[in-house]
């Protein structure tokens, strides 16, 4: 049995900008509240009120953090409800079906000059900030593509596909197909924060039965695996959790099928981890399929390329705890503004909303 609760990042600052997979994590709701506002911390505040109540119902429920600020909660979802909230700053998603209602959370201040050109200013510093830290983070990226090459032209690439399919026979061939149409949910495990990288993992692994932790090197084919993976428990019919890589999200870092009770993630560094409990084993593609002593053999151009991306990364996440103090300073503009009397009713109109789509779940069931 998994946990009632599961957290995750829905939106990351990459190498290739920012990534957001809302829709994703929001289709199948039927009815979405979408807090829209500036300041994130009173966003936060609520979701955070909203689920320490809802947790103790026994619900189970998704918490979405913030990867600016992962002390924050933009969003939650309550899958048996069918209902979403959303209080972060993307605004390009929609989700078909779904009534939605939206929320002014910027109605809780009372005087705020959003025409004010040091306000104005402020905004476009931080815009400014995280295009910074994206930069460095594509620099880092193409260093690591360098990295890549070394282990790609050391790979034995038919030895790599055997050992994929052994690894996709041992998880499926003893599966029949479910006879429904697989929902996918496309999220991140970790991000690049301003407190550094933070991974998820141990929660959202908690209670699975298997875990495969895939070791190996960069370009060692540990995404193309669980690319693999994911699309042989689509095509059988079982819904999927795919999360990408926080640093590339156009690579796959995990793939979890919680019904067949397995996941296989990419346990490598800045996320790597090792078995602790039964069921858990490694599959360690550099063995398999990896001229021998590659490492050593590149042992200086390998480390030098770790030591220059790293440095990259380093200076992405400074550039994110730059922007963090800058939208501090934005949100003590507002909270000199800030009328508490105003967010307690906000408060209640979303519980009030909540209570009534659990009534009408209590009445479908």
């Amino acid at each position: 049995m998994t946990s009632k609760a599961i957290h995750y990042f829905a939106g990351d600052h990459t190498a290739k900008g920012f990534f957001p997979l809302y829709d994703s994590n929001f289709q199948g709701m039927e009815y979405i509240i979408i807090m829209e506002g500036t300041v994130q911390s009173v966003k936060s505040t609520l979701l955070q009120k909203l689920a320490d109540v809802w947790s103790k119902k026994n619900y189970a429920l998704e918490y979405i953090h913030c990867s600016s600020d992962p002390h924050y909660i933009e969003g939650l979802i309550f899958p048996e409800l069918k209902v979403g909230i959303f209080g972060g700053d993307y605004e390009d998603f929609t989700i078909d079906g779904a009534t939605v209602h939206y929320m002014n959370t910027d109605e809780v201040f009372d005087h705020v000059n959003t025409q004010d050109a040091p306000l104005k200013k402020l905004k476009k510093h931080i815009t400014e900030t995280f295009e910074s830290a994206h930069t460095a983070f594509k620099t880092g990226l193409e260093l690591h593509d360098h990295l890549e090459d070394i282990y790609i032209n050391n790979m034995y690439f038919d030895k790599a596909n055997q050992a994929t399919d052994e690894l996709n026979s041992t998880l499926f061939d003893h599966i029949h197909p479910s006879g429904e149409t697989a929902i996918t949910k496309h999220r991140f495990f970790g991000a690049s924060t301003p407190d550094g990288v933070i991974d998820y993992i141990p929660n959202l692994t908690e209670g699975l039965k298997k875990r495969y932790f895939i070791k190996g090197r960069a370009g060692t084919g540990k995404s193309t695996l669980l690319k693999k993976i994911a699309a042989s428990a689509e095509e059988l019919g079982y819904d999927t959790e795919i999360y990408h890589c926080g640093f590339d999200p156009e690579s796959i870092d995990m793939v979890i099928v919680r019904s067949l009770e397995f996941c296989v993630f990419d346990s490598t560094d800045p996320h790597e981890y090792f078995p602790d409990r039964d069921g858990d084993e490694i599959f360690d593609l550099y063995k398999k399929a990896v001229r021998p002593r590659t490492d050593q053999k590149y042992a200086n151009e390998i480390a030098l390329l770790n030591k220059s991306y790293k440095s990259y990364m380093k200076q992405g996440i400074k550039h994110l705890n730059d922007a963090k103090q800058l939208k501090e300073k934005l949100e003590h503009y507002y909270k000199e503004a800030l009328d508490l009397a105003k967010v307690d009713v906000l408060y209640d109109e979303i519980t009030s909303e909540l209570t009534a789509q659990s009534e009408l779940a209590d009445v479908s069931k």
